[in-house]
């Protein structure tokens, strides 16, 4: 897959100007020199920086060579715990475990100052675009699957006072090797504008067809597939989805339909899933569908396409142009052309907002969120 020519470093740099941090004394001198500017014959990484560099991992503490955690069944287990201003710039996992379903199993939370409640709440293989719980090889600009099933997140994430993720192992077998690796800085402090990280999993397995009586219209969006909903101010920054099938037919007539301080109408409408994706014309259709993956979109995952048991995963961010919203967003899709189809959706929803921690829905049993076909 086509790779990113800033680098690691490069791609904080622009999340730190999207999310509102580029003004932040940590990365004051990092600014990003493709505009006019001071001294800009210097790249940042070639001038003094202001934060220090850290890692929090699962090291074996006695120096031995056990570096990884085992997760009991129903256990959990903390992998990140620091307190003062700071930005998580990375984070690295690679698990070995018994369940073939430890994907969908383990859920990865993350918790803002202090908060009681996670603004991070999915499964661990759905939060990394693994949406229909098998590994997938595949590389975007803040997601990524390498060879050796080493899941990595580029998505920067500030917070003022402290920030915490566990991982709970919701199986009944223990996750017996769980490694991590998850980068951060600390920083003097935080400008005022800097925004909070959201991660929302939602599932419709399956979504429930609409029958119409009479042409098949949608208008309001009422029945849509819901990826997030959220109240406050921030920006989206995009989703992944898995689909599977459970009828023969193409999956992607619906449209994308996004809320915007309007709970009533959707301030934008698409054309399509897979133009939404970025794709077209069916990612070519049933006989001649190939897997994609780009820096901004992709399908990386295309099996039995078009068919009963077809499995979809695909990714769209909106990095380039985030959405914006002052008080209300809600980002929805079609399941099929006015809601006709009730194929199996699994989706996680990504986005920055000024408060660290909204109200999610249930996360649904662990039992329902195995991916398996659904035929009447």
């Amino acid at each position: 897959m086509p790779s990113s020519n800033n680098g690691r470093r490069g791609f904080l740099q622009r999340m730190l100007t999207a999310g509102g941090l580029a003004a932040a004394p940590a990365a004051a001198q990092a600014q990003n020199t493709r505009g006019p500017a001071t001294n800009s014959f210097l790249p940042w990484y070639a001038r003094a920086q202001n934060y220090k560099s850290l890692k929090q991992s699962s090291f074996d503490r006695t120096g031995g060579n056990r570096d990884s955690w085992p997760i009991a069944a129903g256990g959990v287990q903390e992998v990140f715990n620091a307190q003062g201003p700071g930005v998580i710039s990375h984070i690295w996992f690679t698990i070995a475990a018994r369940s073939n379903d430890h994907l969908k199993e383990l859920v990865l939370r993350g918790y803002w100052d202090g908060n009681a409640k996670p603004s991070i709440e999915t499964p661990i293989g759905d939060f990394f675009g693994l949406n229909l719980n098998t590994y997938q090889i595949y590389q975007s600009e803040y997601l990524a699957c390498s060879p050796g099933k080493s899941l990595n997140c580029y998505f920067v994430m500030p917070y003022r006072r402290s920030a915490r993720f566990t991982v709970t192992n919701e199986g009944k077998q223990e996750a017996g090797s769980f490694y991590s690796n998850i980068d951060y800085m600390t920083v003097p402090s935080l400008p005022d504008d800097a925004l909070y990280f959201h991660a929302q999993y939602r599932q419709s397995a399956p979504c429930v067809p609409v029958v119409a009586q009479g042409p098949k219209l949608n208008l309001d969006g009422r029945l849509n597939y819901v990826y997030l909903e959220t109240r406050g101010r921030g920006h989206l920054m995009g989703v992944t989805l898995g689909v599977l099938q459970n009828a023969n037919g193409w999956w992607g007539e619906g449209d994308d339909m996004i809320f915007v301080d309007d709970e009533s109408k959707p301030v934008i409408n698409g054309t399509g899933s897979e133009d939404y994706f970025l794709g077209s014309w069916d990612f070519g259709g049933r006989d001649g569908a190939q897997p994609f993956g780009h820096g901004m979109y992709g399908a990386p995952l295309i099996v039995n396409a078009e068919r009963t048991g077809g499995r979809y995963c695909c990714y769209r961010w909106h990095g380039d142009n985030p959405v914006t919203f002052e008080r209300y967003l809600k980002h929805t899709m079609e399941h099929g052309h006015a809601n006709d189809r009730g194929d199996n959706f699994f989706s996680v929803g990504y986005w920055y907002q000024t408060t660290p921690y909204i109200d999610f829905p249930a996360l649904p049993p662990v039992e329902t969120r195995i991916p398996v076909v659904r035929t009447a």
